[in-house]
């Protein structure tokens, strides 16, 4: 009878195991799999979560692999001590090169459980996905870059470039603090690097779940917040004047449109619209001619008006995305203040921006205030030698899927590490739908085969770069 209970314990245990780890999973899948469900399930929001517990998990695992403690450090600001990053390396046997930097923030988005279908920090598959905060943004990206230093430890393999591995905090609230930032500041070596792999371009499927282009980016626009304020006497509301603080504050937002800024591309770009050209027949020849040194200007606007995310790739842009005013129901306002959101196109200094929203603007009466500042970087170059593994692990895996270049338009802790002189590139191999992973948002998701694959793809192109 014991014996009996013993193998159906066991057998009970092996099966929840089995479920746990998924269906037809080999087995280095199913132990990424776990890697990947532990960082998932820290709590690593700036309420009330902890990214210095993430990175010691992330370090424990590493460390139980193998390596030296030397090599696996958690650095936390005293002052923040829930705030610390994971710095790992395998070293390279040519120590003259400076090893490969793959960058990963550990930190996500605020998640309310009320709003969410499922517990936003248990990880759930379901229907093909992996539901979770941080399931996409960015704990799959983390998770591979750890889960890829293992591997190559149990593999021998012996780089002859560097790969340190910097898991970092902040990302997502960096008006508070970013790890990136700081580290840049306080302890450059810890990320210095010949380039750096980052997040910010995946690959694209169309609704059929057919994998349309697998994105590299190559530079990224600059966040740039901008305070309006314009201050008024007021007076009783039953006595209107035309000098009116919500009335001028609001002409001057109504002149803001999302072609406010001129067309300016780069060698990102321009890449980015020849290979598009290839995959959107219908606007080929607009592409085409964007490809061009000289920018065609009327085809700029007929793409620019097809797709937003088009026009922004192709300009500055600004929007005006807060406004408060007004101190009382019955009197005129004495001040009406806006907040104005910028993406800077990589190069642009943000002075001249600023000196172009108050030509837009045409009210000297409104006081431009810049709300702290950013560093424009150029993009990084993309030669060969970054695109050739790409191209060829791509090949391998997706035949036929080309490598489309582009230039992000939103924001990543890119920004900081291409001013450093670190020339950063965002690519995961994460592919996903027209309808995306709702990163920031309810219910975000990962597609599992999407993770798989993408772990298989960076860790070739990575093994690619350091045999170099």
């Amino acid at each position: 009878m014991k014996r009996l209970a013993w193998l159906a314990t066991t057998v009970a245990v092996l099966a929840g195991a089995a479920q746990a780890q998924g269906p037809g999973l080999r087995p280095d899948q199913a132990r990424f799999r776990e890697l990947y469900k532990e960082l998932v399930e820290i709590n690593t929001t700036l309420s009330q979560g902890s990214c210095t517990r993430a990175a010691e998990a992330m370090g424990a695992r590493l460390r139980a692999a193998g390596y030296p403690a030397a090599d696996v450090r958690v650095l936390a600001p005293a002052e923040r001590p829930k705030d610390g990053a994971l710095i790992a390396e395998l070293k390279g046997s040519d120590a003259s090169l400076k090893p490969i930097l793959l960058l990963a923030h550990i930190d996500v988005v605020e998640a309310n459980r009320a709003d969410w279908e499922r517990d936003p920090f248990t990880l759930v598959e379901e229907g093909g996905f992996f539901y979770a905060r941080g399931a996409s943004d960015d704990k799959a990206h983390a998770a591979v870059w750890v889960d890829s230093l293992i591997r190559y430890r149990q593999e021998g393999f012996r780089p002859k470039r560097g790969i340190k591995v910097a898991l970092t905090c902040g990302e997502e609230t960096a008006d508070v603090f970013n790890g990136v930032e700081h580290l840049l500041k306080t302890e450059p070596a810890a990320l210095d690097a010949a380039f750096a792999l980052n997040e910010g371009a995946g690959g694209r499927m169309d609704e059929g779940g057919r994998r349309v282009a697998l994105n590299i980016q190559a530079g990224e626009k600059v966040y740039q917040d901008f305070t309006l304020e314009i201050t008024n006497p007021g007076g009783h509301s039953s006595m209107p004047l035309k000098d009116n603080a919500i009335v001028r504050l609001s002409a001057a937002l109504a002149r803001l449109s999302p072609d406010a800024f001129p067309v300016a591309l780069n060698a990102t770009t321009r890449t980015h619209f020849a290979e598009m050209a290839k995959l959107t027949p219908a606007h080929a020849a607009d592409m085409r001619a964007l490809s061009a040194e000289r920018t065609d200007l009327a085809a700029a606007g007929r793409v620019a008006a097809a797709d937003k995310a088009w026009n922004s790739m192709m300009r500055t842009t600004c929007v005006p995305t807060q406004v408060n005013a007004g101190h009382a129901p019955n009197a005129l306002p004495q001040r009406a203040t806006a907040n104005v959101n910028c993406r800077i196109l990589p190069g642009v200094p943000v002075a001249q921006v600023q000196a172009e929203l108050a030509r837009t603007f045409a009210d000297p009466g409104i006081k431009i205030t810049a709300i702290g500042t950013a560093d424009p970087s150029t993009p990084p170059p993309l030669d060969e030698a970054i695109l050739g593994p790409v191209r060829a692990a791509a090949a391998k895996l997706w035949p036929g899927v080309p490598v489309v270049p582009v230039m992000a338009t939103g924001a990543t802790d890119g920004r900081f590490t291409n001013a450093a002189g670190i020339p950063t590139y965002g690519l995961t191999g994460f592919f996903h739908s027209p309808q995306g992973s709702n990163a920031h948002g309810l219910n975000e998701r990962m597609p599992v085969r999407s993770l798989y694959e993408g772990r298989d793809f960076l860790h070739q192109v990575v093994k690619a770069y350091a045999s170099r």
